[in-house]
């Protein structure tokens, strides 16, 4: 399904405030497909990236989580949970996003404005069925990208080049693919797929 096929489908669905996950393992082409249908819907549309929600590196520290940054636990999903319900009740929501060249998230970079009919939300764990996870929405639709195993590896590799081959490899063997493998095997069914 294309972006705009898929723009037509979320313009298509009935109601005021309208959630839509975007759900994918890590380089799937989650923010490529973001951007495309905020690109495509126009300013009936905002987006809230999952990753604005990041543990900060000091907290992940304390917990001994930091060299799994980006797994479930290292996510403050009661955070996203509350943002998740204002949006829904229709309310402007500040939240925050996360910037990876400083590997931070930024408290209040965003505002979901209470005229947004079409929320994205996008981010890895949106899915997930696990308590807490499972818990999140009710979406009206919900999107997953599909990307074969080798794909991903391709693709990590070429987002983490600038780190120098050994730590590359430890953050896609020892991080990056497991959480890929994680959103495949314990991911709820999306009412659309779309292969990558």
């Amino acid at each position: 399904m294309t972006p705009d096929a898929l723009a037509d489908r979320i313009r298509a669905l009935p109601g005021d405030r309208v959630l839509v996950a975007l759900v994918g393992p890590p380089g799937a082409g989650k923010s490529t497909l973001s951007d495309a249908l905020l690109a495509a819907l126009g300013a009936d549309a905002a987006l809230v990236p999952m990753d604005g929600f990041h543990l900060d590196d000091r907290v992940l520290e304390a917990r001994g989580l930091l060299p799994r940054k980006g797994a479930p636990e290292t996510f403050d999903i009661g955070g996203l949970r509350r943002a998740l319900q204002g949006i829904r009740a229709g309310e402007e929501v500040v939240v925050p996003v996360f910037d990876r060249a400083r590997e931070i998230a930024i408290a209040g970079a965003r505002v979901i404005p209470a005229a947004a009919r079409v929320v994205l939300v996008e981010g890895n764990w949106l899915l997930l069925d696990r308590p807490g996870w499972r818990d999140l929405g009710p979406w009206d639709l919900t999107v997953r990208l599909d990307v074969p195993e080798a794909e991903l590896r391709r693709r990590l590799e070429e987002r983490w080049a600038g780190l120098g081959a050994e730590v590359a490899r430890a953050k896609i063997e020892g991080n990056d693919l497991p959480n890929a493998r994680t959103v495949r095997d314990e991911g709820r069914a999306a009412d659309v797929v779309i292969a990558g």
